[in-house]
């Protein structure tokens, strides 16, 4: 086995309490906090002593029996999404239970703030709607453009864990919130059991700089500890890297959290880039052990190409080919799904094991 090594060398990120005080003050910048600064004051020193004392958890419970540690305390906060993620699980699992789809709209344009508008993304979004529910499937919309038009609404970055070892990336995501540094209000925290819920993903984004959306690679970046995560932060005792790196090198199974469910891919453009997003997000769902729903459930194409971006929705409005492929992607991951629930759908590969799971 090879020894383990936690390469450090990186400048310190630490603020002073004067760099740590504008900062934190700059969130009231607005004149009605103008009457509050002995109260601002007042919770500046609060927020200060938890940051200069790294209190990322304030709040933590014994983890209990369930735990390779049984002693060691685990915030309260990621306790509660594991138990999110358990009821999700076993909604999944229950026969009685409908069938349900997750039908996720990546684009970050909203009528709501700067934009002005309602984007195509989220008609088309709402063409794939009832399809699933006139095949009595349920369905949860997971909107990402509000977290550009709603208070309270993060998905912080991933700080790549998994690279220091799989193990030290855990199932769900523990790094956040991070009270200390004021990394709070995680929507990941409500995602995932979502996407555990699910029998079917749908995602439907627009195409950004040949990339995904900000707000759907951030999401797609979070997703990364359900492919391998280590269900049991009392392994780890929390972010210790040497003890992770140790854990990997006895050897790790890789677990995939989201194994087996269907998904569909539609992604739109105007000019490029669109079919290098799909197959990405579709290599990245199949890398995750999704299964696609079939080749109609996987469309890209483009809307209005190389016109004005102030007719754009005419476009759509206009492109009856567009929509139906959108539908038709609906359809078939709503076939996959039926069919699986059926017991009528095997996966060709059910019982092979992988020899690098990784």
């Amino acid at each position: 086995m090879a020894d383990v090594d936690v390469r450090k060398g990186m400048p310190s990120a630490r603020l002073s309490k004067e760099d740590f005080t504008r900062r934190y003050r700059a969130r009231f910048a607005d004149p009605a906090f103008d009457s509050l600064q002995r109260e601002i004051s007042a919770i500046i020193d609060a927020a200060w002593d938890g940051y200069d004392h790294s209190r990322k958890s304030p709040r933590t419970r014994k983890a209990g029996p369930d735990f390779a540690d049984p002693d060691y305390d685990l915030a309260i906060d990621w306790i509660d999404t594991r138990e999110a993620i358990r009821a999700a699980q076993a909604r999944h699992d229950d026969p009685n239970e409908l069938p349900r789809i997750l039908l996720i709209n990546g684009s970050s344009r909203s009528e709501n703030t700067c934009p002005g508008e309602m984007s195509k993304t989220w008609r088309l979004v709402k063409l794939a709607q009832p399809i699933f529910e006139s095949q009595g499937l349920a369905v949860d919309i997971l909107d990402l453009s509000r977290l550009a038009s709603e208070f309270g609404r993060n998905i912080h970055p991933c700080k790549s864990c998994v690279s220091t070892a799989m193990p030290l990336c855990h199932w769900p995501c523990s790094c956040y919130p991070n009270y200390s540094l004021g990394q709070t209000d995680d929507w990941m925290n409500e995602i995932y059991p979502l996407w555990v819920a699910a029998h079917g993903i749908m995602i439907v984004t627009p195409v950004n700089w040949y990339h995904a959306p900000t707000g759907l690679k951030a999401m797609i970046d979070r997703l990364v500890c359900a492919d391998g995560g280590n269900p049991d932060p009392t392994t780890t005792h929390g972010k210790k890297a040497d003890e992770a790196k140790a854990l990997e090198l006895k050897g790790w199974d890789y677990p995939k959290h989201l194994d087996g469910r269907h998904f569909a891919v539609v992604v739109h453009g105007d000019t490029v880039g669109a079919e290098t997003l799909r197959r990405s997000l579709a290599d990245w769902l199949t890398d995750m052990s999704l299964v696609s729903a079939s080749r109609t459930a996987e469309h890209d194409g483009y809307i209005g190409y190389q016109e004005p971006y102030a007719t754009s929705h005419q476009a759509l409005d206009q492109d009856g080919n567009f929509q139906e492929e959108t539908r038709n992607a609906a359809r078939a991951l709503a076939n996959a799904v039926t069919l699986a629930r059926a017991g009528k759908y095997q996966r060709p590969d059910e019982d092979l094991n992988d020899p690098n799971p990784k």
